[in-house]
């Protein structure tokens, strides 16, 4: 979408600032300020949702958001004394107030079929772009690195899953050192098809070292190259290429894993690094389908998601002894908990279970599946086993970060909120620029935010979420009560009216029976906000 105001242009898609047709410099972190105050002229725009969607929550100074308000105000010809386009409304936040346009952008050939819903390898969740942080992040207290995604050098485009399937697995296998700390796929992904510093990605994400290359399939064989970067240093440490059998492929994984390990901490024993804590799959083709799984499971729509589960099924099919696919597969139903499927949620919990069951009996090393079966539990309202099974994924992976934003919807919703928001900041700490966690993460702070009866700061971040996932159900539910428990009942009963297009099944029975609160005085609370927003069955 392109917003027109004045003699300026606020362009969505190529995320540029124009006045006159003539694009303007602007900082990215201002420019998302800027354009979500225009895309919500209609309204106020509180404090909380303005950090929480530009800032995903961390915690920001006044002064630093104060400082964003004003750069965005001169870049549009505003300033503080003026307020003829931006008005701060006292201790209610800001709002747009010029009169805007909307209209479409005129999309390049190569948009258009991306917003047609073709899939590209590097896809994450449908929603703009995280933002990196403004400032360097602190190194850890231990070796840190982001692996970047490799590039597909094959000449077809339909292999650039392998690419991104190759650099998944070497970031797991990286992560599951427990001396080292490792940036997650979602935010090195966030990079793809990017020629950026080296530097300057190394301090956006916070790490020392970054790992990048290559990768050539053709028929049987397998071209991959790599090379080891200390950013902070700007030299490279290591580089090599590898000319493998297609079948020889985990035994690659594991090789570059080792050279990492041994080029950054050569302290290390590399015999007790050398291999991925996990089981690999007995057939090259059940992992390939699995590598073209994963961009549909990271996009949070049912139809994306249907699509992973029958890739999914297929690489079961052929390989039944295949855990991680099973902890995949398990996942898909997880997420599919806030998705307008139209159909009971318990459905899903119970098919996340038994993936999740299945995946741990063939290998309880699997993070994925104990990630799956804690969130499983959780939805069932048994906080014990839940606590149990994502405290173990995290020990797994120490790096997991989808492992530490489950153990806080775990903790959320296991009578321990604070600890859910605690666990969301370490998510975020190794996820910095994590798109999904832009989804996912919001759900685990709303849900703790009412647990803690904070129920405007609840509101503003139901509300950032909607705005960037209209769909999401979980989102419209606790808007529905929170609204209602501050007395807001006619916006309670709009926000009602929405839940219930997304879940027809919805009723205060639906609260006692699958309400995620193990506490009972939160699921008394979320019942009486239903019945004041105008529920009655």
């Amino acid at each position: 979408m392109i917003f027109r105001f004045a003699a300026y242009e606020v362009d969505l898609v190529r995320q540029e600032l124009r006045r006159d047709g003539i694009v303007m410099s602007i900082e990215p972190q201002v420019f998302d300020v800027l354009a979500y105050l225009v895309q919500h002229h209609d309204r106020i725009v509180s404090k909380d949702e303005l950090l929480e969607t530009v800032w995903k929550g961390r915690i920001v100074s006044d002064a630093a958001l104060n400082s964003r308000i004003s750069a965005a105000r001169r870049a549009v010809g505003d300033d503080g004394t003026a307020q003829a386009l931006i008005r701060t409304v006292h201790k209610r936040g800001f709002r747009f107030v010029q009169d805007v346009q909307v209209g479409e952008v005129a999309l390049s050939a190569e948009i258009r079929e991306f917003s047609a819903g073709q899939i590209a390898s590097q896809d994450a969740p449908t929603l703009a772009p995280a933002v990196a942080p403004a400032e360097p992040l602190p190194l850890p207290n231990k070796p840190s690195i982001a692996v970047l995604p490799f590039q597909n050098m094959s000449g077809d485009p339909e292999q650039e899953y392998f690419a991104d399937g190759l650099t998944e697995d070497i970031i797991t296998g990286l992560s599951q050192q427990q001396w080292f700390f490792v940036i997650a796929r979602n935010s090195s992904f966030t990079y793809k098809g990017e020629a950026g510093d080296v530097r300057q990605i190394a301090g956006q994400l916070g790490v020392r070292y970054i790992l990048e290359g290559s990768v050539r399939k053709s028929a049987s064989r397998v071209r991959v190259t790599g090379q080891l970067i200390d950013a902070a240093l700007g030299t490279h440490l290591w580089a090599e290429r590898y000319d493998r059998e297609l079948s020889d492929i985990f035994e690659l994984q594991d090789e570059i894993t080792t050279r990492v390990v041994g080029s950054v901490s050569p302290q290390i024993l590399i015999a007790e690094a050398a291999r991925v804590r996990r089981k690999t799959p007995q057939i090259i083709e059940a992992w390939d389908l699995v590598m073209q799984a994963l961009p549909y499971m990271w996009r949070m729509t049912t139809e994306d998601h249907g699509r992973a589960q029958d890739l999914l099924l297929e690489a079961i099919a052929l390989d039944p002894e295949y855990a991680h696919a099973y902890a995949l597969l398990g996942w898909t139903y997880v997420t599919m908990f806030n998705l307008d499927t139209g159909r009971p949620i318990h459905e899903f919990t119970e098919r996340a279970l038994d993936a999740g069951t299945r995946a741990v009996e063939l290998d309880d090393q699997e993070p994925w599946a104990q990630l799956v079966l804690g969130l499983a539990h959780a939805r069932r309202r048994h906080p014990k086993p839940a606590l149990l099974h994502l405290s173990r994924a995290i020990e797994l992976n120490p790096n997991f970060a989808l492992g530490h934003a489950g153990l806080g919807y775990g903790l959320a919703a296991g009578g321990q909120p604070q600890r859910g928001l605690e666990a969301l900041e370490q998510a975020h700490r190794l996820s910095p620029r994590d798109p999904f966690l832009a989804i996912y993460a919001p759900t685990v702070r709303y849900m703790a935010l009412f647990a803690l009866g904070r129920y405007e700061e609840a509101i503003s971040v139901c509300r950032a979420t909607i705005a960037r996932h209209p769909k999401h159900a979980g989102a419209w539910r606790l808007l529905t009560v929170s609204l209602a428990l501050l007395g807001k009942i006619e916006e309670a009963q709009a926000a009602l009216k929405q839940t219930l297009a997304l879940q027809p099944d919805l009723s205060l029975s639906h609260v006692e029976n699958n309400n995620i609160y193990a506490d009972p005085a939160d699921r008394e609370r979320f019942r009486q906000g239903l019945i004041k927003a105008g529920l009655n069955r």
